[in-house]
């Protein structure tokens, strides 16, 4: 398996993807329900490929990522032949910026002394899905990239 298996209420939400795959491999319900009691190593096999084959899809359109911790803010910019960050580190442990409160006075502290902004930008290994997937893996969540694009701004300026 390349990434992870998804969860029960995913396979649930994938319900009619998970039969339509199926399908391609000409099993229907019937047989599936005979491989889930006779064969469960084949079962789960089965599930692991097309686990895989819809983070493959999920990977395959991600552009941006966000991870939020208490001090910092990593945004990530994914494109075919790099990925590049803005961090964004608050030197004060007072402030928990994954609060309301906290991301409302980084906000308006944008440039006070205990926030710093970084920017790095690495190549993309050979496989570019595998390296997005352990973005997601250490909490990284896909995004629309607004709050990139916002802080390249600032970067810029």
């Amino acid at each position: 398996m390349k990434y992870a298996r998804l969860t029960k209420e995913q396979f649930e939400e994938m319900h009619q993807e998970f039969i339509n795959f199926l399908a391609t491999q000409s099993i229907t319900a019937e047989e599936w329900e005979q491989i889930k009691k006779d064969k469960p190593e084949a079962a789960e096999e089965e599930l692991d490929i097309f686990s895989d084959l819809i983070w493959e899809g999920v990977l395959n359109k991600v552009e941006y990522l966000e991870h939020f911790s208490p001090q910092q803010i990593f945004l990530f910019r994914i494109t075919t032949a790099t990925i590049e960050l803005i961090a964004i580190k608050v030197e004060n442990e007072a402030i928990d910026i994954t609060t309301r409160e906290g991301y409302q006075w980084l906000q308006t502290n944008l440039m006070d002394d205990a926030v710093n902004i970084y920017t790095s930008t690495k190549a993309i290994s050979e496989d570019r899905n595998k390296d997005i997937f352990a973005l997601i893996k250490q909490g990284a969540n896909i995004t629309q990239g607004e709050l990139y694009q916002y802080f390249q701004k600032v970067v810029q300026d």
